[in-house]
């Protein structure tokens, strides 16, 4: 063969293929129904909420331009504040609830013991039940005279409680039925990083005289840590925007000692009608949200195997 032929050869094989110029892809058919179910779902709604927010609108009445006023309005609103409050506390409460009853758990059903299968399916049960049954029967056993929990009490000599009817335990007391309903999402979320761990360390811990608490300590706690931090991402932000629950036991009460954001923006909209106060303050539920997800995951990204020490 011919130097040329050689050339020409190579020429050919480096080359990138051409296409036929007439069957070139084509893929908005595929892309523009998507674009235009996401701009019906998502786009229009929020461009709406933000139009609404800038607007004095109470249904029934005249549509009027208002700018920032309603923005300046939730700034000097007590009861937005005190939401907030309610947000913040019920938040962190149902988080370290279940993230300390979940790892705990998690432990417990690392080991091996006999029916551990059918124990950890129990288990995950309430995770799986809706929040309005939910709701309706624990508002039954917190009833203060017919509620099987202050009969409990009662057995073990305690007076009984108000629960959801008192203002302060209220929020306590919802917390733990999100914590009942959500520890086992905890766990199953730590049972996986227990499962991915590697046993060398742990072999060599026992070489070295380590006991139970030291090996938890030193190893187990800092390898499951980017799994802890998960399962505080996705609790986080289930929390605090929690709705369902606190709506069907309390509707916000007694007075507004349980109403979150999501309560008081639901009640400004649509029981006081005043859709363009309840609009502002959806914008800046929703400010919060992605300023809250944006922590976490920042966090979330420092949290590695890689970043851990063992001593």
């Amino acid at each position: 063969m011919s130097s040329v032929s050689i050339e020409a050869a190579k020429a050919t094989a480096t080359s990138p293929r051409s296409k036929p110029s007439g069957l070139a892809p084509n893929y908005w058919p595929f892309v523009v129904p998507a674009l235009i179910v996401i701009a019906a779902v998502i786009v229009f709604p929020w461009v709406f909420t933000l139009w609404m927010s800038v607007n004095s609108w109470t249904l029934g009445q005249a549509q009027a331009f208002s700018g920032w006023d309603n923005y300046l309005r939730l700034a000097t609103d007590t009861r937005f504040w005190d939401s907030l409050w309610h947000t913040v506390l019920y938040t962190v409460l149902a988080v370290i609830g279940p993230l300390f009853l979940g790892t705990l758990a998690a432990l417990i059903f690392d080991a091996q013991f006999p029916l551990r299968g059918l124990l950890r399916g129990i288990f995950v049960m309430p995770m799986m039940a809706t929040p309005v049954a939910i709701a309706l029967v624990w508002t039954m056993m917190f009833h203060p005279q017919l509620g099987v929990l202050n009969y409990l009490l009662s057995l073990v000599g305690i007076s009984p409680q108000e629960w959801i009817y008192n203002q302060t335990s209220v929020i306590p007391s919802l917390v733990l039925v999100e914590t009942w309903q959500w520890t086992p999402l905890i766990m199953l979320i730590v049972l996986g990083g227990l499962a991915a761990l590697p046993r060398e360390p742990y072999e060599s811990a026992e070489i070295d005289g380590a006991n139970t608490w030291q090996k938890f300590r030193y190893l187990t706690l800092p390898m499951i840590a980017p799994f802890l931090m998960v399962g505080v991402i996705i609790r986080s932000i289930d929390a605090v925007k929690s709705f369902d629950i606190i709506y069907a036991m309390t509707q916000g009460g007694p007075g507004t000692a349980s109403e979150t954001i999501n309560i008081y923006l639901y009640n400004t909209a649509f029981s006081y009608y005043d859709i363009g106060y309840g609009s502002a303050m959806a914008v800046v539920f929703f400010v919060v949200i992605v300023a809250l997800s944006f922590v976490l995951m920042m966090v979330r990204a420092r949290t590695n195997w890689s970043d851990t020490e063992t001593r």
